[in-house]
C-alpha cells in the first residue's frame, strides 16, 4: 500500500528488452536521489507514477543510487511514462507506523487519463484530465484521485460523451517536487481511483440481477 505521497523523484535511464517480440516485457534502470535506497531492500515494492512495481537490483553507492526492475509487456500497455526515460514519480511502500498524509494508494492503475489542460493560475497551477467513461462514477467533487502515484483532491467533474473531465488545482510545493511539472496537453497519465469509492460501488450493486 502507498499514500500518494511522492517521496523522491527519480529518472528512467535505460530501458532493455527482454525479448524478441512485443509479447516480452522490459527491465528498467531508475537513477534516484541520494541516500533514496539507503532503507531499500531486492524484493521491496516501490510505485513508479503510481505503479506499484518490485526492487529486482539495487545499486545504492553513490550520489545518484540506482534500481531495476522488470515490467511486462501487459503492464506496460496499462500504464503511461514507463516505456520511455525520463523523469518519474517515486514513493516507497507504506510502513505501518506511518503517517498517511494522503490517501489509501494500492499501486494498481485503474486507467489512462489524458491532460486536457495545464497552466498557472494565480499562485498555483489547473490541471484538467479527462478520464475514461468507465472512472467517471468514481470521481466527485472533494474526492481524492491518484495521477502518475500524486494523491490529488477533485476540484471539479463534468461528464461528457467522451469521459470524464475533473480539475485539481496544484500548489506551487507539489509542482515543484514531483514530475507532475513536465505535464502538458495530450500527455496520458495513470489513474487510480480511491479505494473506497470502489467498495461502495460493489455494496451498491451487490444482488443486482445482470441486464438480459
Amino acid at each position: 500500500m502507498f499514500t500518494g505521497i511522492i517521496t523522491g523523484v527519480g529518472r528512467i535511464i535505460q530501458i532493455e528488452n527482454l525479448g524478441t517480440s512485443a509479447a516480452y516485457g522490459k527491465r528498467l534502470t531508475v537513477q534516484c536521489p541520494a541516500n533514496y535506497l539507503d532503507d531499500a531492500s531486492l524484493g521491496d515494492s516501490i510505485a513508479i507514477n503510481g505503479a506499484c512495481m518490485t526492487v529486482t537490483g539495487m545499486h545504492k553507492e553513490g550520489h545518484a543510487p540506482e534500481f531495476s526492475l522488470d515490467i511486462s509487456a501487459e503492464s506496460l500497455d496499462k500504464t503511461a511514462g514507463l516505456g520511455s526515460l525520463g523523469e518519474v514519480n517515486l514513493e516507497k511502500a507504506l510502513r505501518a507506523n506511518d503517517r498517511l498524509g494522503g490517501h489509501l494508494v494500492s499501486g494498481h492503475v485503474d486507467g489512462l487519463g489524458k491532460v486536457t489542460h495545464f497552466a498557472p493560475t494565480g499562485e498555483s497551477w489547473e490541471l484538467r484530465v479527462l478520464a475514461p467513461l468507465g472512472l467517471g462514477k468514481y470521481l466527485a467533487y472533494k474526492g481524492s484521485i491518484t495521477v502518475n502515484g500524486v494523491s490529488l483532491t477533485v476540484n471539479r467533474v463534468i461528464d461528457s460523451d467522451a469521459g470524464c473531465e475533473f480539475s485539481i488545482n496544484l500548489i506551487p510545493h507539489t509542482v515543484e517536487n514531483t514530475a507532475l511539472h513536465r505535464l502538458a496537453a495530450d500527455v496520458h497519465v495513470n489513474l487510480e481511483i480511491d479505494v473506497i469509492a470502489r467498495y461502495v460501488e460493489r455494496m451498491l450493486s451487490a444482488g443486482e440481477k445482470p441486464s438480459s
